[in-house]
């Protein structure tokens, strides 16, 4: 193996072993990786400065277009950081249908990310498995929200519908219908010998690397960090019917930090998350479930406000933090996204490090990774900031075209 030269490979940014745009580039010795790099910002999309031009109740339902899993995560974050700053009480029994859209949400991008993993392993009858279950989960949420993807349900102040009785059997329904799948899934994901042969003792991610690397969600907790916002820092009704944050240890006999771990994590969160939908639905509250029904006296409200504030929440892949900053005008003055792959990517430099070739789809898989939620771009001329306009963007491109051509 000394003797073998090494190679650079560049996998990416668009790649079939890639779901987003994202370029690695690998230092390949034999079939082994010795190094390894990468570089985002492939599709970034200027959510940020459209929102800083538009005022909080728009912000919104941009908030939900931020990512296609796990928009109900940032327009709650988002809301969360302006409620803070206009001093808005949100009603609680809107407390409750935040969370149970939240978990809902957990549910269904979960089990995508199974049906991945099992794609990048090789086995998709599993993957068919995984996505054709994950549909319970959408479809409850559209029989809901009225929409499978952009919810658009967090409001600032509360939500925008409110569950009747007569919709909780159907949500039982589905949440009867997950307890009696967890076996099977838990069975053919973790019992499954080619699946153990793959994912275990592969991408490993140390305890102590994961708390240095700052990584948060089912990444950090599989490796024996119980982190979890829902815990630490309780919001909506998470306070109120509690949250056990999941380990590997819960199914396996150790924790040991490896893709096999992430499965785990994310297969006993789903049951988790059917836990406290039930308790919700059992406790939840009568009354409003938004804190004024006029939207000219929310938006009169938040044109007053001044300050600054943080949104947090437990998102799918972790925690989602949204800052804004108001100074009593239309638009915030200031809105920063950090999506929990921007914390959860930089354990990648570690994960893959020593590993094979071809596990490398499974090993970038394993952190859920979503990089339309984590790309932003920042310009920088002279030592300034500056703002690329559409219409530079446009003429960027088709310059390149055109060199390309020449």
């Amino acid at each position: 193996m000394a003797n073998k030269p090494v190679y650079n490979i560049p996998i990416g940014p668009i790649h079939p072993a890639l779901k987003e745009p994202i370029l690695f580039t690998f230092d390949i010795q034999g079939e082994v990786i010795k190094g390894v790099d990468f570089a985002p910002g492939k599709t970034h999309r200027a959510i940020e400065w459209m929102g800083m031009r538009r005022n909080p109740v728009q912000i919104t339902h941009l908030c939900d277009r931020i990512c296609g899993i796990c928009g109900v995560s940032h327009t709650l974050a988002f809301s969360r950081a302006v409620e803070q700053i206009a001093e808005i009480e949100v009603p609680e029994r809107a407390h409750y249908v935040r969370t149970i859209i939240a978990e809902f949400e957990r549910i269904q991008s979960h089990l995508l990310w199974a049906g991945v993993a099992a794609h990048e392993l090789g086995f998709d009858t599993l993957f068919h498995l995984a996505w054709r279950v994950r549909e319970e989960a959408m479809d409850v949420i559209e029989y809901l929200t009225g929409n499978r993807v952009n919810y658009g349900i967090v409001q600032v102040g509360g939500v925008r519908r409110d569950f009747t009785d007569d919709q909780f059997p159907r949500i039982r329904q589905a949440l009867d219908t997950y307890e009696g799948l967890v076996g099977k899934l838990v069975t053919l994901f973790l019992e499954d010998t080619s699946i153990k042969l793959r994912c275990m003792s592969t991408g490993v991610l140390t305890e102590t690397d994961a708390l240095e690397l700052c990584t948060v969600g089912p990444t950090a907790r599989a490796s024996g960090l119980k982190l979890d916002v829902r815990a630490d820092s309780p919001y909506a009704a998470y306070g109120d019917v509690g949250v056990t944050p999941v380990l590997p240890d819960v199914y396996s006999d150790g924790i040991h930090g490896d893709v096999y771990d992430r499965i785990v994590v994310r297969l006993f969160e789903v049951v988790e998350s059917i836990r406290i939908v039930r308790e919700c639905m059992d406790q939840m509250p009568a009354g409003p479930v938004l804190w004024e029904t006029k939207y000219a006296k929310i938006l009169a409200t938040c044109k007053k406000a001044e300050g600054e504030a943080i949104g947090r929440v437990e998102a799918p892949r972790g925690e989602c933090f949204h800052y804004v900053r108001m100074n009593r005008s239309e638009a915030p003055e200031a809105w920063k996204v950090k999506a929990s792959t921007y914390s959860n990517q930089m354990s990648w430099l570690k994960i893959l490090q020593g590993e094979q070739i071809a596990d490398i789809p499974i090993i970038v898989a394993s952190i859920d990774p979503c990089m339309s939620c984590t790309d932003r771009v920042s310009v920088i001329r002279d030592g300034r900031p500056d703002v690329m306009t559409g219409e530079a963007l446009h003429r960027l491109s088709v310059e390149k075209t055109r060199r390309l051509q020449a």
